[in-house]
């Protein structure tokens, strides 16, 4: 594996197979294509628990961390400069999923505990991602205004995130889309090996939610546990979103397993999500009055007091289409009695969102806005008279088409 330091650069971490190296020992780096170049030790690090000590010289079987090892990288070897011999590589699978990300645009920028804010923050915090995580490629988008990051899979994407936000990042993350090739006139997308163990009595359940989403079964066994093992052919699309359903139809228990197989001809349109959004037309605290009558209309996102803004997205729209709605609306207050007292106000309460959910649920128009307290979803175009004006210029387009 790799590592990075400011100060002393990249750093080589892995186990020692055969003999022994010493601080100042010149070794040979192989590398994949069959290069050889020479380096010199400036250092070596052992692993006494999580800590990391420093050794003058390590020997087969230690896990050891050495510096001044110009250009390696994940699945190299370092060996003996007279007699360099390269152990087997390892395999690297390669990205599957990309997201956009972005500086937060949001009215509530800088306002919820961020302290990395601009482009600039972001860029160097995944550029030393792209150092140490072989998985992560950081593309710009845009002249540097946002960077187009590929991962093995959305999961892969989703502890990124997380740890940035934990570091005191704020951004906003577009819809993991899945990255297809072209070979010819034939579009190619990527296709994996999902190995599932659950017990018998989610066995159909589960076959039921992987055939919906175009999975072909290669193998069927029980186990020794007396569990069902079962392993599907089925396309990176097709899985974003499908672990969360997994883990809750399984009441988590069941046990998955992914990795790239290929790519293969385009599989078609999968499901897509069949409800709709409600939008926020305001800025302002959210009212319980106002979330009274909404939540007739779809599950809520917001609570009483809590801040929203236009264009965010506060619940779900049951009926399929997005509306613009006003959870800031409070109750007319009359000098007039009423014959009878005032409904008491219940309300359901809201669904906690997170980030899993949050990137599946999202749709192309969407962002997700992560801060380090909060989690909320949001329309690209926040003023409701733009989002108008590109659904008119959308329309067009296709009627021409």
């Amino acid at each position: 594996m790799l590592d990075h330091n400011s100060y002393f650069g990249r750093m080589a971490i892995g186990r020692i197979f055969h003999g022994a190296i010493r601080v100042g020992e010149r070794v040979a780096l192989v590398k994949r294509d069959g290069t050889i170049t020479a380096n010199t030790v400036t250092k070596i690090m052992k692993y006494q628990g999580l800590a990391r000590v420093e050794a003058n010289e390590a020997s087969a079987g230690d896990i050891i961390l050495i510096t001044g090892i110009e250009g390696v990288s994940v699945g190299e070897t370092l060996a003996c400069i007279d007699n360099p011999k390269a152990l087997p590589a390892v395999k690297i699978d390669e990205p599957t999923i990309s997201m956009n990300f972005a500086c937060n645009t949001s009215p509530f920028a800088g306002k919820d505990g961020g302290v990395f804010l601009t482009s600039r923050h972001i860029r160097e915090r995944l550029e030393h991602e792209a150092m140490v995580n072989v998985g992560i490629k950081v593309e710009e988008v845009d002249q540097g205004e946002r960077f187009k990051v590929s991962g093995r899979g959305e999961l892969h994407l989703e502890i990124l995130i997380e740890t940035m936000r934990r570091e005191g990042y704020e951004l906003e993350v577009s819809r993991p889309q899945v990255i297809l090739k072209k070979m010819g006139e034939e579009v190619l997308e990527p296709v994996e090996v999902v190995i599932i163990e659950v017990d018998s009595v989610y066995q159909g359940a589960v076959m039921q939610a992987l055939g919906e989403r175009k999975a072909q079964m290669k193998d069927l066994k029980d186990t020794s546990s007396g569990g069902i093992r079962m392993e599907f052919i089925i396309t990176s699309r097709a899985l974003i979103g499908f672990r969360s359903e997994f883990l809750l139809t399984t009441r988590g228990s069941g046990v998955m397993c992914q990795n790239f197989l290929e790519y293969q001809t385009y599989k078609g349109d999968m499901p897509v999500r069949q409800r709709g959004v409600q939008v926020s037309m305001g800025d302002g605290k959210v009212v319980a009055f106002a979330l009274w009558s909404l939540q007739e209309r779809g599950e809520m996102f917001v609570e009483p007091g809590d801040m929203a803004y236009e264009g965010m997205i506060v619940g779900m729209n049951n009926k399929g289409v997005d509306i613009t709605v006003n959870p800031q609306k409070e109750k007319k207050l009359t000098n007039m009695r009423s014959s009878t007292r005032d409904i008491a106000i219940q309300l359901v309460p809201a669904r906690k969102i997170n980030l899993e959910f949050a990137l599946v649920f999202i749709d192309d128009d969407e962002l997700v806005e992560v801060t380090p307290l909060n989690i909320r979803l949001r329309k690209m175009q926040l003023k409701g008279i733009d989002r108008k004006r590109t659904d008119r210029k959308y329309r067009a387009d296709t009627e021409q088409q």
